[in-house]
């Protein structure tokens, strides 16, 4: 994936290894970082504020050493928001024999960015799956991958769990069916009561699996954000679907009322 500085600053978890192309190297993205002559606002979410925002590099990684691209090291970098001129800090090793780009540390954090955003999904999971999300963004934010795939696993089984017990009060499924399928089996046979995109991308709970048990903190911590991405687009059809039931309920309502008035 090229590298983005929206991605980097807002989504990447501290101490992922950012591999640089050689064709990045001297982009307009990439130096950013670097020179102030490279202006490039970055669109994110402000936490303090709780509102989306643009982002202006008011310090640059050679604000004490010009030639910091070229020799590396540690350094920092500022950006600003726009409307409320809030300071968000990151601190980053830069490489360039390998070229390679690490945030060791930032604040506010990836999970302050996002945490704020997560609250609207309070209408559509339980409190205890929305502290799961939780802690799987603080986790990864922190550095830890494979805990943060068992909490994100959670709520993917939870979503299972949830259409399972719809369709078992439409006796839609027969309990033993269930129980004996595996998860992209059990998927199929929830196909009606669940949300498009989880059908689609079935094979994430596969991929959750093989993080926890097989892969290494740095491989998670890498794909963490695709797989995060994927629980909210999930959680953005339950969400869209509710905000649609709510306005026609409420539109009934009002229309009831209305008809009531005119007979009158």
């Amino acid at each position: 994936m090229a590298f983005n500085l929206e991605i980097f600053f807002f989504d990447t978890p501290i101490y992922t290894v950012e591999k640089i192309g050689d064709s990045e190297i001297n982009s307009s993205e990439f130096d950013a970082l670097f020179y102030f002559n490279d202006k490039r606002d970055v669109e994110g979410y402000n936490p303090w504020r709780k509102v989306a925002s643009t982002f202006s590099i008011t310090r640059r990684l050679t604000y004490s050493e010009s030639d910091f691209k070229i020799k590396g090291g540690y350094a920092s970098v500022i950006i600003s928001c726009k409307r409320y001129h809030d300071e968000f800090i990151f601190y980053i090793f830069w490489n360039p024999s390998n070229k390679t780009i690490i945030k060791i540390g930032q604040f506010p954090t990836v999970a302050d960015f996002h945490l704020g955003e997560m609250k609207q999904y309070n209408k559509v999971i339980s409190t205890e799956m929305l502290k799961e999300l939780t802690r799987a963004i603080g986790l990864a934010a922190n550095g830890v991958g494979i805990g943060s795939y068992v909490y994100l696993r959670r709520i993917f089984e939870y979503l299972i769990g949830e259409a399972y017990t719809k369709a078992k009060v439409d006796s839609a499924i027969l309990e033993a069916d269930f129980k004996k399928a595996r998860m992209d089996e059990k998927i199929d046979l929830l196909h009606s009561y669940l949300p498009n995109f989880l059908i689609e991308s079935k094979s994430m709970y596969s991929i959750l699996s093989v993080g926890i048990h097989e892969l290494d903190e740095q491989t998670c911590l890498a794909h963490f954000d695709t797989l995060r991405v994927g629980i909210e687009i999930i959680l953005d059809e339950k969400l869209e679907e509710f905000r649609r039931k709510e306005k026609i309920e409420t539109a009934k309502q009002k229309l009831a009322a209305l008809k009531g008035q005119i007979r009158k």
